[in-house]
């Protein structure tokens, strides 16, 4: 069973950065693509960004030109660097594994919230 747990999640002011982490219980080189979702208060879950092991990533046009995705395999971690934050940002953050086959993986979330 993969585990993965995210961090770096917070209140931030229009306009400002933060940095998410997803850590994870094995080897992210065998699982296909990470990526991160989001949540806000009464909406679906969507996907934000997604990197697969041969680095290849994709945005949300919501979030093109702001958001960075990344992974450090050493680490076995995956970030997402946020900037510009909006308010429209605010939601709970949630770290996806998967694997080829289509199994999933998901952490617990981190919550965002932008606000002044």
């Amino acid at each position: 069973q993969v585990q993965l747990v995210e961090s770096g999640g917070g209140s931030v002011q229009p306009g400002g950065s933060l940095r998410l982490s997803c850590a994870a219980s094995v080897s992210i080189m065998s699982i296909y693509r990470m990526g991160w979702y989001r949540q806000a208060p009464g909406k679906e879950r969507d996907e934000v960004a997604t990197i697969t092991t041969g680095l290849r990533t994709n945005y949300s046009d919501s979030v093109k030109g702001r958001f960075t995705i990344s992974r450090d395999n050493a680490k076995n971690t995956v970030y997402l660097q946020m900037g510009s934050l909006k308010p429209e940002d605010t939601a709970v953050y949630y770290c996806n594994g998967r694997r080829l086959g289509g199994m999933d993986f998901w952490g617990k979330g981190t919550l965002v919230t932008v606000s002044s």
